[in-house]
């Protein structure tokens, strides 16, 4: 056991460091017996660079699948190719409207305290229309990820890369080759170029890339591959699309497919920040997914309110021996 683990075991004693330890145990000891976790991001965890460690989870084994918000999946990607032309702004509580303005007027789209370049798609932007184009002539369909693994198979970032290739996690998916479920594509730098693309009829039509529900379908064919060898965990961090969409394929697999032996997800972790509502999704208790045939009730929870760009790097730590 390495400095990190070592420190979590001797102070994370109570309240949400109690709940984080225990996660990270439960974590290790799910992968560990053989069992393969999804990990789900929300928010701007790319953008916030939790790739560094993230990366290592994939390479060594210890996530088996991402569902990912389709910025988290393109700001990965952003941050490999740009990550040298960003500026921080540690003030950013402070800004005041008319330094908004004048950050935005500069060429910059703020990310909390991340200043990231809007020149920064331009490395892929052209690459990425090609293949758009591609596919539209062969009637070949793929999704965000595919393409953007495509371009790691061509080598057409390589000579663009600003920061390790190794604390990149989308090109560690594409090494070890695991499945990278992006709903909500429009939500995204990506997304909107390509809709642009579509209206200038650069691009055909829009079916070259997959939909969500296509997607769903993948996933589900994943999970039931899965759930015959071991069991399949679900790793939340935040709420959002990105959670919840990957979460209903087990819902959908025992009410809509009904295919009733299929076991619920075999353990559950959230970390967020959000608050019980009325309502929302982020901040509901892992309890209330029981009704919705996401959880059962002997399923191990852990709910950890807490900023995740501090936690989750703490229990992949932990889960690596760190």
């Amino acid at each position: 056991m390495g400095p990190v683990s070592s420190f979590l075991e001797k102070h994370y004693r109570h309240y949400n460091a109690r709940e984080t330890l225990d996660a990270a145990k439960a974590f290790k000891s799910f992968v560990g017996a053989g069992n393969k976790m999804l990990v789900s991001l929300a928010g701007a965890m790319s953008s916030a660079e939790l790739g560094v460690i993230l990366a290592r989870m994939i390479r060594d084994g210890h996530v088996h699948a991402i569902s990912c918000t389709a910025a988290n999946l393109e700001e990965d990607v952003f941050n490999l190719v740009a990550r040298k032309e960003y500026e921080h702004l540690p003030n950013y509580h402070c800004l005041t409207p008319d330094q908004e303005v004048e950050i935005r007027d500069r060429g910059f789209n703020r990310v909390t305290d991340t200043a990231i370049p809007e020149t920064v798609f331009r490395h892929m932007e052209h690459a990425l229309l090609e293949r758009w184009q591609a596919a539209a002539r062969t009637g070949e369909r793929y999704t965000a990820y595919e393409y953007l693994r495509m371009l790691f198979r061509d080598g057409v970032l390589k000579p663009h890369y600003q920061v390790p290739p190794e604390d990149s996690w989308l090109l560690a998916a594409h090494e070890m080759d695991i499945p990278v479920f992006s709903p909500g594509f429009e939500d995204s730098t990506m997304g909107n170029i390509f809709a642009a693309n579509v209206i200038l009829k650069n691009v055909p039509n829009h079916q070259v890339v997959k939909s969500g529900t296509e997607q769903m379908e993948s996933l589900v064919s994943w999970y039931l591959e899965n759930d015959k060898k071991g069991r399949i965990g679900f790793f939340q961090i935040g709420g959002g699309i990105a959670g919840d969409f990957a979460i209903c394929a087990v819902p959908l697999i025992i009410q809509d497919l009904e295919l009733k032996e299929t076991r619920f997800w075999g353990y559950f972790a959230q970390i967020t920040d959000a608050n019980v509502s009325y309502g929302g999704y982020s901040g509901a208790v892992p309890n209330e997914k029981i009704t919705w045939y996401k959880l059962d009730k002997d399923t191990p929870k852990y709910n950890i309110h807490s900023d995740a760009t501090i936690v989750a790097p703490l229990i992949f730590a932990y889960v690596l021996g760190d």
